[in-house]
């Protein structure tokens, strides 16, 4: 006979102390063992035995705990809250508490923000529709921050809209100088020029948007006479919506997990040779999981194609100092040629004679030129 430790418990007549009891049941197990290892009599045992109970409860699944609410000193304002949260949904909890404490509430502001924030009407998010460009109609251009063993540099990110083809490069300082030759470097490696090149309020480019407040926006003046030359469309998200610029926001993360966690780099040329690498290799070739295609292929079957022809030269700025833009290097001056000279070595007596030496006088030099005239 099977004999089981005598265990002390409190008395549970839950659902799972019935599965137990009918499962001993079932092997055989004494009732009394069985009553002493629940902790209850045998009579209750027998109990649920005759009356059928034990079968019924074990085959209906446990009811679900239903946690009654209890009153609190909040209650009566209630309404009081939630009529003044219908009319002014932005009401804050200190507000809403110091005119329920106008009207005798006796609480605290915990309490209050808690009912608060359960009732507070929420406008249902705006709805961002993902657009999709014609191939060669636009690029969306942003910046990321990364920070390295030798400090801080810079990710500038260019993606065409239609392929989803990735140019990167690092650059130390984010300024519109590194805007400019890295719209330049992007603009050879894509063969041509998008249509219309999208911002998020990047303060190279954007110098002020006051389109929330019906106004116009604001574009550098240097930075659209680059755009003239280049012959693309400045475009720049709404304050706070980046959102809207998903295409290269979503691969600035992609950089982040892809190519920068768990890699190292020695210095800037490292750096450089690794990014290339992974764009050649891994980020252009993969399959995209917005359009099912190697962005490459995409890019190289419908987008290059249709690109606009690149500027005759690069952009020389007004504003700027020409040489920190895109100019490229000037060339090395030539070589300036210096004569040969012979120089006479002397030994050191000879410099002493010639220290001891003085000028004649003029008597001396009209003697000597008398001696020669005697002489011819």
């Amino acid at each position: 006979m099977l004999r089981l430790p005598l265990v002390v418990e409190a008395p549970v007549y839950g659902w799972e102390p019935l599965v137990l009891l009918k499962h001993l049941l079932e092997q055989g197990v004494p009732k009394t063992a069985i009553a002493e290892r629940l902790g209850v009599s045998r009579r209750v045992i027998y109990k649920w035995l005759a009356s059928g109970q034990l079968d019924r409860d074990v085959s209906d699944p446990p009811p679900p705990r239903v946690r009654t609410a209890r009153p609190t000193v909040l209650d009566p304002y209630h309404a009081l809250i939630e009529t003044r949260l219908g009319t002014y949904p932005e009401l804050s909890a200190v507000r809403l508490f110091a005119e329920c404490r106008a009207a005798g509430y006796p609480g605290s502001l915990t309490q209050l923000k808690a009912f608060v924030r359960r009732v507070r009407p929420r406008p249902d998010p705006e709805p961002v529709i993902r657009f999709e460009t014609a191939p060669g109609h636009q690029a969306q251009v942003d910046f990321a921050e990364v920070r390295f063993p030798w400090g801080k540099r810079f990710a500038f990110m260019v993606v065409l809209g239609y392929s989803r083809l990735l140019w990167l490069r690092f650059y130390p300082r984010q300024t519109m100088q590194t805007v400019m030759t890295g719209l330049e470097a992007a603009f050879a490696a894509f063969s041509g020029v998008p249509v219309e090149l999208l911002f998020d309020q990047m303060k190279a480019v954007i110098i002020a948007d006051e389109r929330p407040g019906g106004g116009k926006l604001l574009e550098n003046a240097e930075f659209l006479r680059f755009a003239a030359h280049w012959g693309f469309r400045v475009r720049a998200c709404r304050p706070y919506r980046a959102q809207t610029k998903g295409k290269v926001e979503r691969p600035i993360r992609y950089l982040r997990q892809s190519f920068l966690y768990g890699r190292e780099f020695l210095g800037d040329g490292d750096l450089a040779a690794q990014a290339a690498h992974w764009l050649e290799t891994v980020a252009n070739p993969r399959i995209h999981g917005t359009t099912g295609e190697a962005p490459r292929e995409r890019f190289l079957r419908e987008e290059r194609p249709v690109l606009r022809a690149l500027a005759p030269h690069p952009y020389r700025p007004v504003g700027l100092d020409p040489r920190r833009v895109s100019a490229p290097p000037a060339a090395a001056p030539s070589p300036v040629q210096v004569p040969h000279v012979v120089v006479e070595r002397r030994p050191l007596r000879c410099y002493g004679e010639l220290a001891e030496w003085s000028p004649p006088t003029r008597d001396e030099l009209v003697d000597a030129e008398l001696v020669a005239v005697a002489d011819a």
